[in-house]
């Protein structure tokens, strides 16, 4: 399927050449963009494939690349999490790695076509940027702070782009925010005196991820999401175990169990855990897209000068939600990134509506340096 517009050319992504331009298209763009980092190629057809999420297995999806003068000069991913749909009630569609040269005409030309591929299959509502489903990346346009590093599995983009969403009639769907913490004792001391309190008046107890055990571990984190995760959130629903798998087959080779923590009572029922990652961003920005020949050593050398952590998530059973789990998961895994060397967290993406984080992560000192808005538009 091709459509025209503008002499802007739109093809699907199907063939060899086309996603090679569906990847390469973003090392053209952010070329001399410092904030910028390219991911491994052979990961990231990996990811627009579906091989290492739940892309393939939730609903149909389309990837197209915008052409002029055969030239590359946009992209985008459009589907449906149909599993989604199902559990809300919705006839929502969704859109994602949004990428395009200055120009309204290229932009549009995307937007149109996947607001015509989401009306022939009764959808009503588009959403995004998103992240791929199951994901935890790529999430909204950066609104502020273009300067500041980007880190593992988050968004960047040109500033611009925000323009062209509104210009074609997206509006704000929600804010997301990323806290940053630097490693300054101040900020901790009452947690020091707090937490030990709560941990033993409660009965709980704080463990790191047994990357030893991984399959018993993910399914307690599957436990603890299945009934730690509001059912008012619209945009979530508890993965399935496939997904759990896929998770942990992508966490093993990144994770910092030493960053990682599940909590458990005294029945040894897992009550919540969070998920922080080293900044391997810092890693990658020395590659430029590539592993071998070379980067190999590169990324061993760089691996070991990471001090930079990313705080994914944090989950925590509504019955102990009030009793400390949160500050203590916290706290461990401070004193523990502190002690590694880390002298930078990053705690994002906190959907605006996530009060609950958004008042933990504040009282343990973070502070707001990076928002990321998502966009609806009604398909009429």
């Amino acid at each position: 399927m091709e459509s025209v517009r503008s002499e802007v050319i739109i093809k699907e992504a199907i063939s060899k050449k086309e996603i090679k331009d569906f990847i390469n298209l973003p090392f053209e763009l952010y070329k001399g963009d410092t904030a910028w980092v390219p991911p491994l190629k052979s990961d990231f057809r990996k990811y627009i494939t579906g091989k290492n999420n739940s892309l393939n297995d939730v609903g149909p999806h389309n990837k197209i690349v915008a052409y002029r003068n055969n030239s590359v000069v946009g992209r985008l991913l459009v589907g449906i999490n149909e599993h989604l749909n199902t559990a809300k009630g919705f006839r929502e569609g969704y859109i994602s790695l949004f990428e395009s040269v200055y120009d309204e005409d290229v932009a549009f030309s995307l937007f149109e076509y996947a607001e015509n591929w989401l009306r022939e299959r009764n959808v009503n509502l588009i959403k995004g940027p998103l992240s791929l489903p199951g994901g935890d990346d790529n999430r909204g346009l950066l609104l502020d702070n273009f300067n500041d590093p980007t880190l593992i599995m988050n968004t960047y983009n040109k500033k611009y782009y925000n323009d062209l969403f509104t210009s074609y009639g997206f509006e704000k769907y929600y804010d997301c925010y990323a806290y940053k913490t630097e490693f300054n004792d101040e900020n901790i001391e009452r947690y020091e005196k707090l937490v030990p309190y709560a941990m033993k008046k409660h009965k709980f107890k704080i463990e790191r991820l047994d990357l030893k055990n991984i399959e018993k571990e993910m399914k307690d984190i599957q436990t603890i999401l299945n009934k730690a995760m509001p059912k008012e959130w619209d945009d979530f629903i508890p993965l399935s175990e496939r997904e759990i798998k896929i998770i942990a087959k992508q966490l093993i080779p990144f994770a910092d169990p030493d960053l990682i923590y599940i909590a458990r009572n005294t029945k040894d029922e897992p009550i919540g855990f969070n998920l922080t990652l080293p900044d391997y961003n810092q890693v990658l920005k020395k590659l430029n897209g590539r592993l071998l020949p070379f980067g190999i050593f590169k990324f061993l050398y760089y691996k070991k000068r990471i001090n930079r952590a990313r705080f994914f998530t944090l989950f925590v059973v509504p019955e102990y939600r009030k009793k400390g789990v949160p500050s203590a998961i916290y706290l461990e895994s401070y004193k523990k990134a502190k002690e590694k060397g880390y002298i930078f967290a990053e705690g994002s993406t906190i959907w605006e509506y996530n009060t609950d984080m958004i008042n933990d992560i504040e009282k343990f000192g973070g502070e707001v340096y990076k928002t990321y808005r998502i966009y609806k538009k009604c398909i009429k």
